[in-house]
């Protein structure tokens, strides 16, 4: 049985996004250029950026891959961007990074919204959130649901609920 979520957000060294559902609301445009433009949601880079800033590793995983989607992520300074994996490809991908990065699993939290995000939240020590928009199936497994869909500040909540859970939320401006 895992302890409280409060006991478990205070354990947290890194964060794992999902892109499409999770930081951006799942729509793709399709441009006759072949391009797929997402959108973002300014508040959830914000997030990422101050997650950054004050040591804790963020991480994309996603089976999409758009130059427009590496350099925005590049912009608010994510350097562990795992994106062009196959859907299947993502518990690989998890459990490689949290190798490399000497991370233990109840460090970790990922946030997915759909089937291709189930397999790694449903390993027992990870702590596995999602947006109030993502499937039941994810719905069903989360420890922690976003009050806010995708692509409209889901992720800035995790990070916010984490970093204030810990007391760093607010520390760059009390420096």
């Amino acid at each position: 049985m895992n302890p409280p979520l409060t006991d478990r957000l205070l354990r947290i060294k890194s964060f794992i996004f999902d892109i499409d559902g999770v930081l951006t609301d799942g729509r793709v445009l399709a441009l006759e250029s072949g391009e797929q433009p997402r959108s973002f949601h300014v508040r959830d880079g914000y997030g990422i950026n101050r997650a950054l800033l004050m040591g804790y590793r963020v991480a994309i995983i996603s089976a999409q891959n758009q130059v427009g989607v590496r350099k925005r992520l590049e912009y608010l300074g994510v350097k562990d961007i795992f994106i062009g994996s196959s859907p299947d490809g993502k518990l690989a991908i998890y459990e490689k990074y949290l190798a490399e990065n000497d991370l233990d699993e109840e460090e970790v939290v990922f946030m997915g919204d759909d089937i291709p995000d189930l397999e790694v939240m449903q390993r027992t020590a990870v702590l596995g959130a999602c947006p109030a928009d993502a499937v039941d199936e994810i719905l069903a497994t989360a420890d922690y649901v976003s009050p806010y869909n995708g692509g409209f500040g889901a992720g800035r909540d995790l990070i916010e609920q984490v970093m204030k859970a810990q007391g760093t939320w607010m520390a760059w401006v009390e420096k």
